[in-house]
């Protein structure tokens, strides 16, 4: 696709990947809109890259209700969703309780899903468009201390599967990034920490994979792409 004008919406994106994003494809002459739960982060992030920012949960309907209202009277339209808001949470099984669980699953998977849904509306009336699910190698195999995080995120590699066989007949390109441990604030957030030694992956080569797929002609697209550090 065409980069330059295209509108793209990207959840989670005022810090860490979705904010490399952000800058990367206004860089190309793309026309981006970014949300998250915190308006002075996310008012912030549109002041510095000079792009749209929106205040919403994904968590929350009636958030995602009102930021495609705003899309449908901004843009009449999208092209792009990159679904990247997340959260991280680690702990053995036997000290992870219902709310820790149900808190990652109600960003993580339903947020997820709730976004995918309304874009999903206009990309079928437009019988076009494009989505990113960011994932992580935790929606390929699991790991201790990973019960509520790695759940979450092979209930997202599920719906992936599932919106790409619904929506391939709209024309309509579903696709996973799968980052292996990314430095930035995520890691501390989550509890999970990063050693930042400068040889692990950083949020510019996630923006570069995303970037790299959506760039591709529209007539083929690349379903999963999984990023490794080389030696970290």
């Amino acid at each position: 696709m065409e980069i330059k004008n295209a509108r793209i919406l990207i959840t989670g994106g005022a810090t860490g990947m979705g904010y490399e994003m952000a800058k990367m494809f206004k860089e190309k002459g793309a026309e981006v809109l970014i949300c998250g739960r915190t308006d002075k982060t996310v008012q912030e992030a549109a002041k510095e890259l000079s792009i749209l920012g929106f205040t919403a949960d994904v968590a929350n309907e009636k958030d995602v209700d009102s930021l495609f209202k705003f899309i449908e009277e901004k843009w009449n339209g999208l092209d792009v969703l990159i679904n990247n808001a997340g959260i991280g949470y680690f702990s053995e099984l036997v000290s992870t309780t219902t709310e820790d669980f149900t808190r990652v699953w109600d960003i993580n998977v339903k947020g997820a899903f709730m976004v995918g849904r309304e874009a999903a509306k206009i990309f079928v009336r437009q019988d076009k468009g494009n989505i990113i699910n960011i994932g992580s190698t935790a929606s390929l195999y699991g790991f201790a201390n990973g019960s509520a995080y790695v759940a979450s995120k092979f209930a997202l590699k599920g719906m992936t599967e599932c919106w790409r066989a619904e929506l391939r007949k709209h024309n309509v390109r579903v696709m996973q990034i799968n980052p292996s441990e990314v430095v930035t604030d995520f890691g501390e957030k989550s509890g999970y920490g990063s050693d930042k030694n400068g040889k692990k992956l950083t949020a510019s080569e996630i923006a570069h994979v995303a970037l790299s797929m959506l760039a591709m002609d529209d007539v083929g697209f690349i379903t999963d792409a999984t990023v490794w550090a080389t030696n970290p």
